[in-house]
């Protein structure tokens, strides 16, 4: 059988690119297959995050892989700005990804998404923009729809019974080449040996699969450009002290140049009575950070994040990150956790001093440590530049006993050169979605970039 279309991950990208193929295509006959090398909606658990532990190295971590995503344990936050999130304003224009973010914003509601959104509030957000510009800092306008950990698998749920029982879903199920002919997709061969021809591929690999996608490229002499590695940590903190910003805005979208370096350092993911939680790519773990629909802590998390471009010679930032991160499970239990005010001391945390502290850590298994060990001397001094900073506009945010948890590492995969379609111009009928192709960092754009690749096909396959 040859399909029209296959999608090879049922991420978000992934799973938008089917939805939008189905609704779209009307009555006519359309034969599509999505794969995912993870499980099913309803065989995804994970042993850390259920007991609020560190990672336990499942063989195949549940949370990076099986339908859902990664996104399935986020904490669902649906960023409706064009300047946050990815690169696709750069390559489909700013005004067309607002036409996609309502599209995918609309979709979402369909499927069982809150109607609650953050930063409409252009008054709230104008006062804190002026009061962080004068600390040096920049806040991003950012509107969004909180789901929350708890409803986002309510809702891919029910993505998953409608697009079930209109296309082919296939999971367990691991690619292990792109077939192409004559400069042209023609299918996909799997690990088991199977062969499923098709006249368009969309690869929305995810993060997990983005390794395996750079290879791939190479393989095939499709052109790669670098993206940025994002190193740091989570920190947690009291509710309270970040209530201020957050009951306004939510998710304050905060960036600021340090002085020393001149790197860009952002805040991300913030998770007002959330908690921390670890996650793992292939040999490593690393921290992150998620919140319910209604909350289940005291205490707020963030991540504060160092983007680092690298130049020539070296072209692969991600092996950077992986390194750091090994570094950090070499010398703990998979995370450390530090008082800042033990940074700034020169020494290590430690369980008691921990103990004594205002912040009660919602990872409870993280090691008390040093994180000096860990984080380049850059990186480290970027961190600390930046939460002093966020100090003057949030009082107590750089308190002694505020806890970072590390790594925190963002790996997002080459951007892969592409057309305004978003197919590879070096294979036709290839197309690409997602943040394991390095077109996003995020759920939104990730969803975005599935929808757009969708309508593009149509109009392939319909001429």
């Amino acid at each position: 059988m040859t399909y029209d279309v296959v999608i090879v991950g049922a991420g978000p990208a992934g799973i938008f690119s089917a939805i939008k193929l189905l609704e779209e295509f009307g009555d006519d006959a359309l034969s599509v297959a999505i794969l995912d090398k993870g499980p099913d909606i309803s065989f995804r658990s994970c042993p850390a995050l259920d007991t609020n532990s560190v990672c336990k190295k499942c063989e195949r971590c549940p949370l990076n892989s099986g339908w859902g995503g990664a996104g399935l344990f986020s904490d669902g936050k649906i960023t409706l700005s064009p300047k946050v999130g990815g690169w696709l304003a750069k390559i489909i224009g700013e005004h067309k990804l607002m036409e996609l973010l309502k599209e995918m914003d609309e979709i979402f509601l369909r499927f069982g998404a809150p109607n609650a959104l953050y930063g409409l509030e252009n008054d709230a957000f104008e006062d804190w923009h002026r009061r962080a510009a004068m600390v040096g800092l920049k806040l991003e306008h950012n509107v969004i729809r909180h789901i929350g950990t708890d409803i986002t698998k309510k809702v891919l749920t029910s993505m998953r019974n409608y697009v079930g029982s209109r296309i082919e879903v296939l999971l367990d199920h691991e690619v292990k080449r792109i077939l192409v002919d004559g400069g042209v997709v023609s299918g996909l061969e799997l690990s088991n040996g199977e062969k499923l021809d098709a006249k368009c591929v969309v690869v929305a690999p995810g993060r997990l699969g983005s390794e395996w996608f750079m290879n791939e490229c190479s393989r095939l002499g499709i052109k790669t450009y670098k993206n940025p590695v994002d190193l740091g940590v989570r920190v947690e903190l009291p509710y309270e002290i970040m209530a201020p910003i957050t009951d306004d805005l939510y998710e304050p979208k905060l960036k600021y140049t340090t002085k020393r370096f001149d790197d860009q350092v952002r805040t991300f993911c913030v998770n007002p009575k959330g908690e921390v939680i670890t996650e793992r790519y292939d040999d490593i773990v690393t921290v992150n950070g998620h919140s319910l629909s209604r909350g289940s802590s005291d205490n707020t998390n963030f991540a504060i994040l160092v983007s680092t471009n690298f130049t020539e010679p070296f072209k692969d930032p991600i092996s950077f990150g992986k390194y750091i991160a090994r570094l950090a499970n070499n010398i703990s239990s998979g995370v450390i956790v530090q008082r800042f005010g033990d940074l700034l001391k020169g020494r290590r945390s430690t369980s008691s001093r921990i103990e004594r502290g205002l912040v009660v850590p919602t990872l409870r298994d993280a090691t008390p440590g040093d994180l000096s060990f860990v984080l380049p001397f850059r990186i480290l001094t970027d961190i600390v530049e930046m939460m002093k900073a966020m100090d003057k506009l949030i009082s107590n945010v750089a308190a002694k006993d505020t806890l970072l948890y590390g790594i925190e590492a963002k790996f997002y995969s080459s951007r892969v050169d592409t057309n305004e379609d978003l197919e590879t111009t070096s294979v036709k009928n290839l197309f690409v979605a997602g943040d394991g192709v390095g077109l996003s960092r995020g759920l939104s754009q990730a969803a975005v970039s599935g929808i757009h690749v969708a309508k593009n096909i149509l109009k392939r396959l319909r001429s």
